[in-house]
């Protein structure tokens, strides 16, 4: 039985799951626009630990959401991850964290699924699934316009999730549209997604792998009076 860590601090969602060939068991997570990852992340695997009756030697991998996302919440889950694998000796997975959010949508046949993360101004991070959550376009960084996703919606139901679904909502007026802003990305769907990539060992460098940003970080620096 494998028993597998999972990290989710991509956006303001500070999540941490313990599962058991992909079955969550224990679930620890809060949501924080104050991205309050540096102090809750090691808190909660304690606790999850203690909940589960576990310890960190009983982890057969580390798997951490890879982006896109926030740049310091990004770095923090993979540092983590990166620190535990090296300690423990044990394999580093990464999980998309558009397709995690995907997987918490259930799908009609015919649906697509589309998470997007807000970025800055109209822009978002997007990808598309299908109705069995394979993606079907690429993860991409893109400017909402009146036009975006014509291509799918024009076909059938296209459900926008995530944190830049309410930018989307404002300009996109098909009737095919849905939205839901409430979907954020979790450790929760990590568990099934992790197992998968750990039954395949579908591991990740431990020493060369970062984090998925798809845009440079840039400092927001603070106007001079």
């Amino acid at each position: 039985m494998a028993t597998l860590l999972n990290l989710e601090t991509a956006t303001t969602n500070c999540s941490v799951s313990i599962a058991k060939d992909g079955e969550i068991i224990v679930l620890k997570e809060h949501n924080s626009p104050n991205y309050s990852h540096a102090e809750q992340l090691h808190v909660f695997i304690e606790e999850a630990l203690q909940e589960a009756s576990l310890s960190v030697l009983d982890f057969d991998a580390i798997a951490v959401s890879k982006g896109p996302g926030s740049y310091t919440g990004l770095r923090i889950g993979v540092s983590a991850a990166k620190g535990l694998c090296f300690s423990l000796s044990v394999p580093l997975i990464s999980v998309a964290t558009l397709e995690s959010m995907a997987n918490q949508v259930v799908l009609e046949k015919d649906s697509v699924v589309i998470p997007v993360l807000d970025a800055r101004r109209m822009e978002v991070y997007s990808a598309v699934f299908n109705g069995v959550h394979s993606e079907i376009r690429e993860t991409k960084a893109e400017i909402v316009g009146a036009n975006s996703f014509n291509e799918f919606v024009n076909k059938g139901k296209v459900i926008i999730v995530g944190s830049g679904a309410e930018k989307c909502k404002e300009i996109l007026t098909h009737p095919n549209f849905e939205f839901n802003l409430e979907v954020v990305p979790s450790a929760k769907e990590m568990a099934k997604l992790s197992y998968e990539k750990f039954s395949n060992k579908d591991f990740e460098d431990v020493a060369y792998f970062e984090p998925y940003y798809l845009k440079d970080f840039v400092l927001q620096q603070k106007k001079k009076a």
